[in-house]
């Protein structure tokens, strides 16, 4: 089982970096940026598709969304220096929790 959440963290930091190389190639028009995009994302699909092996669906599908969309938003704003108001704090709280609270004491995340 550990694998398989070591093949997540890998599919999530995948993601977010081929999330955050999207803004860079300015729509597929820089090279670098684009590639860099193309193969983060199939690396993040083939981690998740492995991860799928063990742990259910909505489980994984939940902990990589919901961890890409805060690491994304973190990196907007430290890195693109991208604000963000308290609105949008108290979301990502929310999301984190969420993921936390799947974590933690969802019976759901064992293997069946």
């Amino acid at each position: 089982m550990r694998a398989a959440y070591l093949s997540l963290a890998i599919a999530i930091v995948a993601e977010v970096v081929a999330t955050s190389a999207l803004k860079g190639s300015d729509g597929f028009t820089r090279l670098g940026p684009s590639l860099l995009a193309v193969a983060g994302y199939a690396v993040a699909f083939y981690a998740l598709a492995l991860v799928l092996r063990s742990v259910p669906l909505g489980v994984a599908y939940a902990i990589w969304c919901g961890a890409g969309i805060v690491l994304v938003t973190l990196i907007g704003w430290v890195v693109m220096k991208q604000p963000l108001d308290g609105p949008a704090l108290v979301g990502i709280g929310l999301i984190l929790a969420g993921v936390l609270v799947i974590q933690l004491f969802s019976r759901s995340a064992a293997p069946g």
